[in-house]
């Protein structure tokens, strides 16, 4: 049986030039698309078992729904929100009470600004000048954290007073007030469809119902045509015979024979 190359009739010179421009082709292919992906399946397990461990901490996190929601409804539930209008008035409040039951002189406040991007809260910040002693301020900083009205230090910087006998301090406080939940309201377009369709409803209401002060009349009674001398009446489009009518004994001729 002969080969490939005895049908070509190739000389050996040329068989081998054949046979190795051929294996530099295969080589080449290989490294151009073989290679590049002998470490596909490394990555895709990597990438299968990264998949599986979020998927189990996304399970976990379904399942804890439940007791989140309970845990966020009964935070919700501890305190009435109060009112945005109110809330920098309410803060100030507190820290000059803080302040005054601690001992801490409070020597300037600074205008407050308030941060919404949080879903449940609202931050409002400030920052006041103090004029103390160590203790005094130790009590007010402690007090203030742990207390039930969600204020915190956010920022600190002390120094002492030119007498050396007391610490100048800017603190910047930072108080949470829980956001009023929103009011469920009707989509506009539902609200003015139910609008709509009650308003047909109303006038139909209001056609049968009889006007104030008059009594409902019955309709007429329609009498059947009377008839002339028993002849009975004519069917639409033809007019009734001439003469007189049946059962009506002749007129007496007047004319007289001469």
């Amino acid at each position: 049986m002969s080969s490939t190359f005895d049908r070509l009739n190739l000389r050996p010179f040329e068989r081998r030039l054949v046979v190795g421009v051929g294996a530099v082709v295969f080589i080449v292919l290989n490294i151009v698309f073989v290679w590049p992906h002998f470490d596909d399946y490394e990555k895709a397990k990597e990438a299968l078992k990264t998949a599986r461990k979020k998927q189990t901490t996304f399970q976990e996190e379904i399942r804890q729904k439940p007791e989140t929601e309970s845990r966020v409804k009964a935070m919700e539930a501890e305190a009435e929100p109060v009112p945005e209008e109110d809330q920098k008035t309410e803060f100030l409040r507190l820290v000059q009470m803080q302040a005054a039951q601690s001992g801490v002189n409070i020597s300037g406040t600074s205008r407050q600004t308030t941060r919404t991007n949080d879903p449940f809260f609202l931050e409002q910040q400030q920052t006041i000048t103090v004029i103390c002693e160590e203790q005094p301020l130790v009590d007010f900083l402690f007090k203030l954290g742990t207390s039930a009205s969600m204020v915190r230090v956010r920022d600190l910087s002390l120094r002492p007073d030119p007498p050396r006998q007391r610490l100048n301090g800017n603190i910047k406080l930072v108080a949470s007030f829980q956001r009023r939940p929103p009011a469920r309201t009707i989509p506009r377009a539902a609200a003015q469809t139910a609008k709509t369709e009650a308003k047909p409803a109303e006038k139909s209401a209001q056609a049968t119902q009889p006007a104030p002060g008059k009594a409902a009349q019955p309709a007429p009674a329609t009498n059947p045509p009377p008839t002339t001398g028993g002849r009975p009446p004519a069917p639409a489009g033809k007019s009734p015979p001439a003469g007189p009518p049946p059962g009506t004994p002749a007129a007496k001729s007047t004319d007289k024979r001469s």
